[in-house]
């Protein structure tokens, strides 16, 4: 009798182990199990960090789980992106908000400690925004044409918010194509290039269009064109450059696009997860009604699309940087 019972014993025992052991397994594959930090390469306060904050408020309701943002500017977004590369603690809770800096940052240092496609999972590219060739509201220039033509013959100045932001990397990118004489003017950021801008001191500029669009449509500025593959809705009476026709202007083509990525080790139930919960997220009212503020249109690509994007930019900007002898 005493051997039944001591069998019984070790069965349920046994079996309780079992029971437990498969608890455990369920639980350590449910993602997230911690908090989601989403880093922002860039100080408060801009794009990167106001789209960040917006994302991580949705994403918290899709994924049930805090999402922490955290700041962490420097050298053109290279300093966060080298920390998420190198791993390290939570790096499969870690995502990071990559926008133009991450390609065009690859180009201008040269001594990066990461592969800017390979040490990386793309997740899903959220917002692109374009570019739009601005001149002052009393500039002599109403077409491409006839800015490429002056400045053919006569030096122009180009405003940017400092050295390969898109802005910069956008006016260089027209001065190689269209041949033509430009100096860029350098700024640190856009509030303090507008100024300049709207008062005359510079020729033209490629702002983003979140930060010109108003003093568009008050008559201060004049658009040119859009950077955009498509007319922006928003500017739907301005020529995107690629369909000038003319300068080789047909290969201009770039946005500030804005996109999550994580480590190259980021667990694929961790990906799986995100790419619900950022589909959910990019179908929410609140998500496209912040969009539209921003005159920029929703991301197509994720995965393996994204990074395949994100190669093509990399070796666009290359070629950019070396004509233009730009590095840091």
């Amino acid at each position: 009798m005493k051997k039944i019972v001591k069998a019984a014993c070790l069965a349920a025992c046994s079996g309780g182990l079992v029971l437990g052991a498969s608890v455990s397994t369920a639980s350590a594959n449910e993602w997230p199990s911690n908090d989601v930090r989403l880093v922002v390469p860039y100080a408060p306060g801009g794009t990167t960090d106001v789209l960040s904050r917006r994302v991580a408020d949705l994403l918290q309701d899709e994924l049930d789980a805090n999402v922490v943002v955290e700041n962490r500017p420097g050298a053109g977004s290279t300093v966060a992106t080298g920390r998420l590369a190198r791993g390290g603690r939570d790096v499969d809770h870690t995502i990071l908000m990559a926008s133009p800096g991450h390609t065009i940052g690859a180009a201008i240092y040269p001594d990066l400690a990461y592969d800017p496609v390979e040490d990386f999972v793309f997740l899903q590219n959220l917002i692109d925004i374009p570019n739009v060739m601005v001149v002052p509201a009393d500039s002599p220039y109403n077409s491409v044409t006839d800015f490429v033509e002056a400045a053919r013959e006569q030096n122009m100045t180009f405003s940017h918010s400092g050295v390969g932001s898109s802005i910069h990397m956008s006016g260089e990118l027209f001065k190689t194509l269209t041949e033509t004489n430009m100096t860029a003017v350098p700024f640190a950021g856009s509030g303090a290039a507008l100024p300049a801008l709207l008062g005359g001191d510079v020729d033209v500029s490629f702002e983003n269009m979140p930060t010109v669009l108003s003093h568009i449509r008050s008559g201060d500025l004049r658009a040119l064109a859009v950077t955009s593959a498509e007319r922006s809705e928003h500017l739907p009476d301005v020529p995107t450059l690629a369909e000038i026709g003319e300068y080789n202007l047909d290969q201009f083509v770039t946005t500030a696009w804005f996109g999550l990525i994580a480590h190259e080790s980021f667990p694929q139930e961790a990906q799986d997860a995100m790419s619900e919960a950022l589909a959910g997220v990019m179908q929410r009212e609140e998500f496209l009604d912040f969009a539209e503020q921003l005159g920029a249109e929703p991301g197509q690509v994720a995965g393996e699309e994204f990074k395949q994007f994100i190669a093509q930019e990399v070796e666009r900007w290359q070629e950019v940087a070396e004509q233009a002898g730009i590095s840091q």
